[in-house]
């Protein structure tokens, strides 16, 4: 009998290990994969907010919270079924479907380049007068899960490629891009709450009889449209430095060194010429390369789908905000 609960202990202690190795793997896909993936984070946190702007502050955060329902819907209930299967039965179409994501990131950044520097604006703008406050709220959030999905679907399949050559479990595969959508999600729409309630915060803390905490309160009500501006501008850069990598990684998959091997050399020239800071500044060359192809890029989509296709000019009446 004693042998007998020695051996069941061990095979208990065998399973524990097993499940310990399992749920480390999960956490080290997640977290690989979740880094590849920040780019498009970036993007993600730098779009949102626009969605609640001109709308009452009193109905900012349940919008908020709508749009990250939706959203979580979009990543598990229709994007990670699909990115498994895909994984499962065509894995080779994950470098594809990544060329197309990182060609609709460039093309994005390289449309807010060009309207900054005083090209034509596509979309509609916050001028026009609201008629009917809860059919425009619905319409926000629709437009915001929709283009949730897309940044979602970019998300989800730059995680996949990560964690697919990390694992062949399909359970693994599963749990690590759970993993992924669930906190990518809340750490986006929390960042975005607190960002879009700051200036709130800031004038309670102005109002309050505490000349520091007043000058506090006034610091943040001046700053957040700064903010607001520096996580745009951010955003931009990050779109075009995340899709330019991706479309250089996997035209190298498929086969054209070209590129890639253009940008590993300029990353190791500034390296050989940087010293102590070589790590940071061969990356930083690596995504100024990266960001430079995807701008080009970008900007050759931009004249293809509005001045030869001309998608767009319907004076912005099926676009979102933009």
């Amino acid at each position: 009998m004693p042998g007998g609960l020695v051996a069941l202990l061990d095979d208990i202690s065998v399973i524990a290990r097993v499940a310990a190795a399992s749920i480390d793997d999960v956490g080290v896909a997640a977290g690989k994969a979740g880094s590849k993936a920040a780019g498009v984070v970036i993007d993600d946190a730098a779009v949102a907010p626009t969605y609640v702007t001109g709308i009452d502050p009193a109905r900012e955060l349940p919008i908020i919270a709508k749009i990250t329902t939706g959203s979580l819907k979009n990543k598990l209930l229709f994007l990670l079924p699909g990115a498994l299967l895909l994984s499962w039965f065509l894995p080779e179409a994950i470098t594809y479907i990544l060329i197309l994501g990182g060609s609709y990131l460039s093309y994005e950044g390289a449309e807010k380049i060009i309207e900054k520097l005083g090209g034509e604006k596509h979309g509609k703008t916050l001028d026009d007068v609201i008629e009917d406050p809860a059919k425009f709220e619905q319409q926000r959030i629709s437009g915001a899960i929709r283009t949730d999905l897309i940044l979602s679907a970019e998300i989800m399949a730059i995680s996949l490629n990560e964690i697919a050559a990390l694992t062949d479990n399909i359970w693994t595969r599963a749990a690590a891009l759970a993993a992924v959508a669930v906190a990518i999600t809340l750490i986006v729409y929390g960042a975005v709450a607190i960002i879009v309630k700051m200036d709130d915060v800031g004038l309670h803390l102005a109002g309050r009889e505490s000349p520091r905490v007043q000058a506090v309160g006034c610091m943040l009500v001046r700053s957040m449209p700064k903010v607001l501006v520096a996580l745009s501008f951010i955003g931009t850069i990050a779109m075009l430095w995340v899709g330019g990598g991706i479309l250089i990684h996997s035209l190298h998959e498929l086969g054209l060194h070209a590129l890639a091997d253009l940008a590993h050399a300029a990353q190791n020239f500034v390296e050989r010429a940087s010293g102590a800071l070589s790590g940071v500044l061969g990356w930083l060359a690596y995504a100024a390369f990266s960001a430079a192809f995807g701008l080009l890029l970008g900007s050759l989509i931009v004249v293809i789908v509005h001045k030869v296709l001309r998608v767009g000019h319907d004076d912005g009446e099926n676009a979102g905000p933009h």
